[in-house]
């Protein structure tokens, strides 16, 4: 839930951190209601004009701002962080939705990908549950950051900090620690080379271990013989799809009201 507070003329929103979701006890059919009549009240005050000034006038956040996309989770918005050309690790500031400096690629391990986030979801309780069931391991939780995305291009990006559609075909179940974290493999939409595979058993499997390696390594310093991450399976587009569909559910539990304040604000 957020709380908003008007100060000096602005509008100021705070997320309640709790992860409860108000009307948990509904019925699926009463919460499928309940959040069609948010969105009618958000589209509604969407065709205002000052939302519309709003556009013009500032960058959407790349996390709340952005859709997920019309056809998910066949297709997905991807907001790029870091392309394999990169020295250094690139990140998006939650809080200001600008794109950040993570800190220097101290080794020579390189992203083999296009790599960074699906807006509008969050790796919370369903997510960490559907690690639980895929892995067989107890006690897993989200690590509480946007779904990640690897995304596989013949081309060449010359840089982030830039929006794509691509086509999930699968994923990697990955603990950082005892955290969930999930990377979707996807193909970036139209690519000539890539972009006709829709499962991730069509990829040479040479593709698949170079995402593994680089995962479990990027961490890791040279000579040390542990690793923080560890990649307990392999999964396919269909699994990719309820890790996408539990991940925006989470979302829309963590951050139910984001649009609705500023509706009622405006």
């Amino acid at each position: 839930m957020l709380n908003s507070t008007r100060e000096h003329g602005t509008l100021a929103v705070t997320a309640n951190l709790s992860p409860t979701i108000r009307g948990r006890s509904c019925g699926a059919q009463a919460q499928k209601r309940i959040r069609r009549g948010r969105r009618e009240t958000v589209n509604k005050a969407k065709a205002d004009p000052i939302w519309k000034l709003m556009g013009l006038l500032f960058q959407s956040h790349p996390w709340h701002g952005v859709p997920i996309g019309d056809d998910w989770p066949d297709i997905v918005t991807a907001y790029v962080e870091i392309v394999p050309t990169d020295t250094v690790k690139y990140e998006l500031d939650k809080t200001s939705g600008l794109l950040k400096i993570d800190r220097p690629q101290r080794f020579s391990n390189v992203c083999p990908s296009n790599y960074g986030l699906v807006p509008q979801t969050y790796c919370g309780e369903k997510v960490a549950e559907l690690f639980g069931k895929r892995s067989g391991r107890s006690g897993i939780v989200g690590d509480g950051d946007p779904l990640d995305i690897c995304v596989l291009s013949d081309r060449t990006i010359s840089h982030s900090n830039l929006l794509l559609k691509a086509i999930p075909i699968g994923g990697l179940s990955m603990l950082d620690g005892e955290e969930a974290d999930d990377k979707i493999i996807a193909v970036m939409e139209g690519d000539v080379v890539y972009g006709l595979w829709r499962d991730v058993s069509e990829c040479p499997r040479s593709v698949v271990d170079r995402l593994t390696h680089y995962f479990l390594t990027y961490k890791q310093a040279p000579g040390s013989e542990t690793t923080k991450c560890e990649i307990t399976g392999v999964y396919g587009r269909e699994a990719a799809h309820e890790v996408i569909r539990a991940a925006h559910d989470d979302y829309l539990a963590r951050f139910a009201d984001i649009e609705e304040v500023l509706a009622a604000e405006l």
